[in-house]
């Protein structure tokens, strides 16, 4: 198989009635593939299991601009990573933090939203319309909001009465600007 993208010519000549018709995005997946078998060629096993270094779980946007290893200063192995729609605590976090904290020994957790957050723009008539699209309703919640450092702070408040957690004391919360790369910290007051 070959390491290069094929040029435009070999594309469309790859699109001919002939070659298997494929999937949005299955380009995108392949790359992603390859790129992993060439990350494999140097991977070496960094001999550490699952239990974060620095004892903290952090829960944050799945928002692509943020690069949360490199604008905490982190390392692979520090901490636990949940990333959802706004970074928002929702069942499946405390879920997840529940797992960090009781089976792997995470105490800390920050929690980061962002400025110009997709969630800012939605509203939860999203589930009407795709309950109109699909037929169903889904049974989650969107968690959209208006004011991001009230949601920070719904979510600090979420994780501090959650009683599967083990450690609700060293919660905090931040608004991480997208356009500065500075964390600002929200008051849970």
């Amino acid at each position: 198989m070959s390491t290069h993208a094929p040029s435009a010519s070999t594309a469309s000549a790859a699109s001919s009635a002939d070659a298997p018709a494929q999937a949005p995005g299955s380009a995108v997946t392949d790359r992603l593939v390859e790129s992993n078998r060439r990350y494999a060629t140097e991977f070496t096993d960094p001999g550490m299991d699952a239990r974060p270094v620095l004892k903290v779980a952090v829960v944050a946007c799945m928002d692509a601009r943020l690069d949360l290893h490199e604008a905490l200063g982190l390392s692979l192995g520090d901490c636990h990573t949940i990333r959802n729609a706004g970074g928002v605590v929702t069942d499946d976090v405390i879920r997840s933090l529940t797992i960090s904290q009781r089976a792997l020994g995470t105490r800390g957790v920050v929690l980061i939203h962002h400025t110009n957050c997709g969630l800012e723009s939605l509203t939860e008539e999203f589930r009407h319309e795709l309950e109109m699209e699909v037929g169903q309703r889904p049974s989650w919640a969107v968690e959209s909001f208006r004011d991001v450092d009230q949601d920070v702070r719904q979510s600090m408040q979420r994780v501090r009465t959650s009683p599967f957690l083990v450690s609700t004391e060293d919660v905090r919360g931040f608004v991480f600007d997208v356009h500065t790369g500075l964390l600002r910290e929200v008051d849970p007051a």
